[in-house]
Parts: structure tokens; C-alpha cells; sequence
């Protein structure tokens, strides 16, 4: 392990941690995480960052267009952002997605999905369907879109993809998620067991916003628990987590199911790594490393080997 990411995990677990533990609303949550992202995170030079609007089916969604220099134009990346469906941006999250769009050599979207509580369930579910189908009606082919996400957005990604097969609709080439929700139901053994260990996520925190999300929907329910749905036929899918993170089981217990549904998926566990660590890309070596292994991921992929 690096000494920043020593570093950074004391920082989180002395100020950001009892910092998420005991901001009383929403408002604040997200207030003070876009303050910090714009101090904290910087996209790669030469990137353009451009407000974008995708539209699909008589919806319009607001989003973010974030585009490398020398970027492809036929291949495009569906990023969903995380803050546990109640804080967070497309803007928070455009830095690390610029960085990963940059190694792939290609565009990134990402949209503004709505928030909960005053949009629970199925309101950022609804959005990110719309977000895909808006890129279809853009032109670009299934094969054409790799969709990923972090944490809640990770939840969003991976049961966009359960809605498509359900469907059996036009899948994406891949889909990744890092740090993912995917047990509403938090009854994986390393929700308890890591959470004083845990860097960044204050478990009681965590259940809050789930709440604010389901507004009483049952949190076993597939399309809101991916780790429940049925995911016959998906394209490869790579996930990646903390060994200390209390949803280390998610990944786990996600990486288990999709292997027995025969879908092909590469699980990457580090060592005491926080909580959606790729976001730090500006100062943490590892965080560079995942993002380069990712777009090394993403690039072999069935038709995305073309230059960057």
C-alpha cells in the first residue's frame, strides 16, 4: 500500500467518516460533497466538460458530456454516479470518469439522475433506462456503449443491465461497477464486520439513505437488489471492492451469482482500499492503477479494440 493511501485513509476515517455520520439532511450532504469535489478532483487537460441533453422516448434527461482530446466518436461510456441516491453529481464524479474516458480513448455521458427523497424508487431507475435508450436513439449500437457506476450508481448500472435481460433488449458491450450496492437487504456478513474497519461508509448512514430511496418498497425486490435478479445472457462485467468496505459481500456475493448464471466477470478485491477509491485519482496511485486495468478491461471488449 501506498503512503497516500495511508494518508487518505486516516483523513476519511478521522473527518470524512463522523463528517457523513452527522450531517442532518440531504442538502448538506450534497452541498458539501460538491464543494469538496471541485477542491479535491481535476480531470486530465484538454478535457471539455459540456452540459448535454438525452433525449429518448418523449423524456429529456439533463447530463453531462465529458470528452478527452483525440476521443473516438463511435463508442461511448454510460457512467451513473453514486452518493447512495441522495447526494452526488454528474459533476462530483466528472473528473474520475474523464480519466478512465481518456485511457479508453473515448466520450463519456453521464446523467442527471433524480435523487432521493424527493424522487425514491423507481425515479433514478427510470432515468438511467432513459439515459441508455437516449444514447441508442443518438445512433450509437448497443455494442457501441459500456455502462458503468460507483457505489449506488453501481446498483443503477447493473440493474439497468437486469432490465435488459429481462427484456432480452440490445445489451451493452460491458458493464462495471466499483464499490457496488447490490443487497438493499445489507445481509451480507461485511455490512456488520467491517464497519468499524471501514474507511468511509458509516454503516447507520448507509441504511438511512436506503430508506430515503425504497420509501417503503421492499428492498428484496430485483430491480432494486441486483443481486437478486436474473442475468442469463449479460455481456462480461468487472467489478471491483475495498477488503474493507462493508460492502465488500456485495461484490462478492454479485460476483458468485452472475458466474452461476454463466455470465463471464472479473472480480478484483484490493487490500484496505476505501470506498470508491478510483475518485482520488489526483493523489492516489492505486486509484490510477484501477482506472488503467478498467480501460485495459473495457478496450478488450468485442468491438472496442479500435485506436484511441
Amino acid at each position: 500500500m501506498s503512503w497516500q493511501a495511508r494518508l487518505l485513509n486516516l483523513w476519511l476515517r478521522h473527518v470524512e467518516k463522523p463528517h457523513l455520520a452527522r450531517v442532518p439532511t440531504p442538502e448538506k450532504l450534497r452541498h458539501g460533497f460538491e464543494r469538496k469535489a471541485r477542491i479535491l478532483f481535476h480531470a486530465p487537460r484538454g478535457t471539455a466538460a459540456r452540459p448535454c441533453r438525452l433525449k429518448a422516448a418523449g423524456t429529456t434527461l439533463e447530463g453531462l458530456s465529458v470528452t478527452p482530446q483525440g476521443a473516438a466518436q463511435d463508442r461511448v461510456i454510460l457512467y451513473l454516479h453514486g452518493g447512495g441516491f441522495v447526494f452526488g453529481s454528474p459533476e462530483t464524479h466528472a473528473a474520475m470518469v474523464a480519466r478512465l474516458a481518456q485511457e479508453v480513448g473515448v466520450r463519456a455521458v453521464l446523467p442527471r439522475y433524480r435523487r432521493a427523497p424527493e424522487y425514491p424508487f423507481p425515479a433514478a431507475s427510470q432515468d438511467a433506462r432513459a439515459a441508455y435508450d437516449a444514447l441508442l436513439a443518438q445512433g450509437y449500437e448497443a455494442s457501441q456503449i459500456v455502462v458503468g457506476g460507483d457505489s449506488a450508481g453501481g446498483s443503477l448500472a447493473l440493474g439497468l443491465l437486469a432490465e435488459l435481460c429481462a427484456e432480452r433488449a440490445a445489451r451493452p458491450a460491458g458493464v462495471f461497477a466499483l464499490s457496488p450496492l447490490t443487497d438493499m437487504t445489507h445481509q451480507g456478513r461485511s455490512f456488520m464486520s467491517n464497519r468499524r474497519v471501514e474507511a468511509l461508509l458509516p454503516s447507520d448512514r448507509a441504511t438511512d439513505m436506503g430508506r430515503m430511496y425504497l420509501a417503503g418498497h421492499p428492498p428484496e425486490d430485483p430491480c432494486v437488489s441486483p443481486l437478486f435478479a436474473d442475468f442469463t445472457g449479460a455481456p462480461p462485467i468487472w467489478l471491483t471492492v475495498g477488503d474493507r468496505e462493508i460492502l465488500l459481500d456485495d461484490t462478492r456475493a454479485m460476483a458468485e451469482r452472475l458466474r452461476s448464471q454463466d455470465v463471464e466477470v472479473s472480480e478484483v478485491i484490493e487490500h484496505d482500499l476505501p470506498h470508491v477509491w478510483p475518485i482520488f485519482h489526483n493523489v492516489l496511485p492505486e486509484a490510477r492503477r484501477t482506472l488503467s486495468d478498467l480501460a485495459t478491461w473495457i478496450k478488450a471488449l468485442p468491438g472496442w479494440q479500435g485506436e484511441s
